[in-house]
C-alpha cells in the first residue's frame, strides 16, 4: 500500500496557490470596467522610483523596474489602531517585508516558505476607468517568484464589498495584460497556518554539529515514518525534534500541511520523486 494517497497536502511540493483559498468573485465585477480596446494605454499606474513617481501605462508595465521602486504608500503605527502592522523577517529574501495585517504577514510567511525571490509591498497605484467613472487601487504585494510575477491582494472573503471587488477585477486585467499571476487571498486552507507557524520557527539558518540532519535525511530515504518514529532513529531524539523542523520548513523532508503537526504525523523525503513511496 502506498504510503501517500495523493490526497495530501504535500508540504515538499507544493505550490502557494494550492494553499490558500483565494477570492474569485470578482469575476462577476468585470463588466463594471471600461475594457475598449484602448484601456492599456488609457489606464495608467504609477510606481515610487528614487523617491520620485513615475507613470507608466498598463501597456509599458514590462519595462518598469520593479527592484528599484518603493512602496506608494508608507506604513503607519499609532496607539489603538485597529489593525496589526508591523515587519515580517523572511529567509528566502534575506530581510524584513512591512505588511498591514495580520493576513498579510500569513501571506509574507507562506510566500517564504515557497521560496520567493523578492516581494514589494504596495508596489503601485492603478488609476483606471469603470462604468460609474475612475477609481484607484494599491495592490497589497508584488512577489517576484522563480516562474515569474505574482501580484495579490489580501482580504478576508467574508469582508469584501462590491467596491472592492471592481478594484480586484481590475488588478486582475492589468495583472493578465503583463503576463503575472494574480490572487486574491481570502483565507487558507485547514490547519495551513497553524503549520507553516510551527515549522517557521525553526526556518533560520543553523548548524549541525551532531549530524543530526544527515541521520534524519538517512532515515527518511528508507521510507516514510512518523514523526515521532522519525526523531527517535537519531542518536539524540530531543534534539533532531529541532533539526526535523528545520528540514521541514526548508522542505528537504515533506509532511501534510492540511493536517496539524504532531508525533503521528507522517514524514517522506522531500521531491517529486518521492511520491507514492511505499
Amino acid at each position: 500500500m502506498s504510503a501517500t494517497t495523493g490526497s495530501e497536502l504535500r508540504s515538499d511540493v507544493c505550490d502557494l496557490a494550492e494553499l490558500v483559498t483565494p477570492f474569485t468573485g470578482d469575476a462577476d465585477f468585470r463588466q463594471n470596467l471600461v475594457l475598449a480596446p484602448s484601456w492599456p494605454r488609457r489606464w495608467s499606474t504609477t510606481w515610487l522610483i528614487d523617491g520620485s513617481q513615475v507613470v507608466w501605462p498598463v501597456r509599458d508595465l514590462e519595462s518598469v523596474p520593479v527592484l528599484d521602486s518603493q512602496p506608494v504608500r508608507r506604513f503607519t503605527w499609532r496607539a489603538r489602531q485597529r489593525n496589526r502592522p508591523g515587519l515580517e523577517p523572511m529567509v528566502s529574501t534575506g530581510r524584513k517585508h512591512g505588511f498591514e495585517s495580520l493576513e498579510e504577514r500569513a501571506l509574507l510567511r507562506g510566500l517564504d516558505f515557497v521560496r520567493a525571490r523578492e516581494v514589494l509591498p504596495q508596489p503601485f497605484r492603478l488609476d483606471f476607468e469603470h462604468t460609474s467613472g475612475r477609481s484607484a487601487h494599491i495592490p497589497d504585494f508584488l512577489a517576484l517568484m522563480p516562474d515569474g510575477n505574482w501580484l495579490f491582494d489580501v482580504r478576508p472573503a467574508e469582508l469584501v464589498q462590491d467596491e472592492d471587488a471592481v478594484k480586484f477585477a481590475a488588478t486582475r486585467e492589468v495583472a493578465a495584460a503583463a503576463g503575472w499571476r494574480y490572487t486574491v487571498v481570502g483565507g487558507w486552507r485547514h490547519h495551513v497556518q497553524g503549520v507553516l507557524d510551527a515549522l517557521s520557527a525553526r526556518r533560520r539558518p543553523r548548524t549541525d554539529p551532531l549530524g543530526l540532519q544527515s541521520q534524519l535525511l538517512a532515515a527518511a530515504v528508507e521510507r516514510p515514518r512518523s514523526f515521532a518514529e522519525l526523531v527517535g532513529s537519531t542518536e539524540w531524539p530531543a534534539l533532531a525534534r529541532v533539526e526535523a523542523v528545520h528540514l521541514l520548513w526548508h522542505r528537504r523532508l515533506g509532511v501534510d500541511l492540511g493536517s496539524p503537526l504532531q508525533d503521528s504525523s507522517l514524514v517522506w523525503l522531500g521531491g517529486a520523486a518521492t511520491r507514492g513511496r511505499s
